[in-house]
């Protein structure tokens, strides 16, 4: 059971738009960079190797080459910092945490690509708005239920009042 202050502030804070993203897609990672009274956008591109986390504290670690030296940053994903992220590519991958392509070289460094077809991207899309749809449903029911909890406790505060 999570603290209702806790669960006010992280809603608050939280990302607005839903990001769809998984562990070995390649993603564009645009940040906000502010540098003295200056503010720039910077893109980091590569794959997605790693997500820890839940929450505020959610954040995924993304891998590319520079040179032939392997750069990995890890992002918090709702940071305001964070302005957006593109999947580019979508990777098949079988583990959830891909630290074994730090010792790969060359073609065996690239993962195979995930294809979807057009019809699986609807259904999916319509899979997110129906649990979105039951989320909102059940959180209506649970905070009715609580509501009628505490309408008989008052009035019965204020009958044995009189």
């Amino acid at each position: 059971m999570r603290n209702r202050l806790m669960a006010v502030v992280e809603s608050k804070r939280k990302r607005a738009d839903e990001l769809v993203f998984d562990i070995g897609d390649t993603v564009r990672v645009t940040m906000r960079i502010v540098e003295g009274s200056r503010e720039r956008l910077q893109k980091f591109e590569g794959t997605v190797i790693a997500r820890r986390g839940q929450g505020l504290d959610e954040t995924f670690v993304v891998r590319r080459l520079v040179g032939d030296q392997g750069v990995e940053r890890t992002f918090p994903l709702h940071s305001p910092n964070v302005v957006a992220i593109e999947a580019i590519r979508h990777g098949r991958v079988r583990r959830c945490k891909l630290y074994f392509l730090r010792d790969k070289i060359g073609k065996a460094r690239k993962l195979p690509e995930r294809r979807i077809s057009a019809e699986a991207k609807k259904q999916a899309a319509a899979a997110r708005d129906e649990k979105a749809r039951k989320q909102m449903e059940a959180s209506e029911t649970i905070a009715a239920s609580r509501a009628e909890r505490r309408e008989p406790a008052d009035a019965e505060l204020t009958a044995g009042a009189t």
